[in-house]
């Protein structure tokens, strides 16, 4: 019997992760893959990414606008809102079997909600992380309880799930997929890559920064970033900061770094495989994102990673944590940067896997019993007696 499955992406950074176990879906016999696009894939602000999506051949079952052209935090809670009102007319009609949601952007709280109140079972990838300093890690946690399935990236997000009250056999280890994309196809040649960048590559550094979501002045953290940036060497390339409150205003000083120093550029959007290359020819990662802690030790890349925004993810030996303070930074930089320090890094193993997610991810999808059962969580198994009023007591 066939089984409908939607998939929910939102933006470059989830599509990047869910490239290969679209992929996988897409191959199973037994499975009517259903995709839907909103927020930033479909703005030209953000490089209008659900272009990138149709050239790799993935029909599209719906695009849903949702992003409203702000730069404030009042501007984020109403994405959601509009997103809810939008999904609960497309999933209410589609209905399907099982909807797949990923990481921990605050827009995936939609989909999540509109789910929940549909009776539609959550399949969730990389729960059980932490990011203490961003609502990243509410919102992550979030989508944990009101799943169904969920797949971790590593043993400890997948015993930290299991603690969160949900049952083990709903927690499956996968690995983070973005790690795929090293095993599977190739990546381009660094002719090729110099060529579709339109530049020369010379051991650059790249620097991807997001606003910090958690504070109230979501720049707090930026001055110190880019005073120790005007004296990192040699060529910097940036990556364009999420659709966060603050990101307009980040941008503005991305863009003056880079109208007062000839060696710097900025991408919007790179599409999977190109960004893999850059990694592979970079010499260093600076900044505050996810990628820079989970994806750079697959290439023995170092990277400094800036600030609160991931405080608690899970660490390889190639990340060097330094506070946003611009004489730390530029000390972890000229560390980074040394030989003893890179030496010391060759043999690390990336603890977000082993680049197989996507299949692992499929099988579970594909082979997982539907109906109540699957809809149904028992109580949390934590040690604690359920609370049974006694006759007479309110209820």
């Amino acid at each position: 019997m066939t089984r409908r499955i939607a998939v929910i992406t939102t933006s470059r950074a989830d599509y990047s992760h869910l490239y290969w176990p679209l992929r996988e879906l897409a191959a199973c016999a037994g499975i009517d893959l259903r995709l839907i696009a909103l927020g930033p894939h479909l703005s030209p602000e953000f490089g209008l990414t659900v272009r990138e999506i149709e050239r790799d051949g993935f029909a599209l079952h719906a695009r849903l606008e949702c992003l409203l052209s702000s730069d404030t935090d009042v501007g984020m809670a109403k994405t959601i809102g509009v997103a809810v009102l939008s999904l609960a007319d497309c999933l209410g009609a589609l209905r399907p079997d099982l909807l797949l949601l990923i990481a921990d952007r605050y827009e995936m709280l939609a989909p999540a909600a509109v789910a929940l109140a549909l009776r539609i079972p959550l399949a969730h990838i990389e729960g059980g992380e932490i990011t203490a300093g961003a609502i990243d890690d509410a919102v992550r946690n979030a989508i944990t309880k009101m799943s169904h399935v969920h797949f971790a990236s590593t043993e400890r997000s997948r015993q930290r799930i299991i603690a969160m009250g949900e049952e083990a056999w709903r927690v499956h280890r996968s690995g983070a997929p973005s790690l795929d994309h090293l095993h599977r196809g190739s990546l381009p040649a660094r002719a090729e890559l110099e060529r579709s960048l339109g530049m020369e590559l010379r051991a650059p550094t790249l620097v991807a920064w997001h606003p910090l979501t958690l504070a109230a002045d979501t720049l707090c953290e930026t001055d110190a970033l880019f005073n120790a940036l005007r004296d990192v060497p040699g060529q910097i390339v940036f990556l364009h900061p999420n659709a966060d409150a603050g990101s307009r205003a980040m941008l503005e000083r991305i863009r003056a770094f880079i109208g007062a120093r000839v060696d710097a550029r900025l991408f919007i959007n790179l599409e999977p495989r190109s960004y893999w290359a850059l990694l592979r020819e970079a010499s260093l990662f600076i900044g505050n994102s996810s990628s820079g802690v989970m994806e750079t030790p697959s290439f023995r890349l170092p990277c400094v990673n800036v600030g609160s925004r991931q405080d608690g993810r899970e660490r390889a030996g190639s990340i060097i944590d330094v506070p946003a303070d611009e004489r730390a930074i530029a000390a972890a930089v000229r560390t980074a940067s040394g030989a003893a320090f890179r030496e010391s890094i060759r043999s690390i193993e990336n603890p977000y896997g082993d680049g197989r997610a996507a299949g692992r991810i499929a099988r579970v999808l594909n082979d997982i019993e539907l109906g109540p059962a699957l809809l149904r969580k028992a109580a949390s198994h934590d040690g604690v007696p359920s609370a049974v009023p006694s006759p007479g007591s309110p209820r």
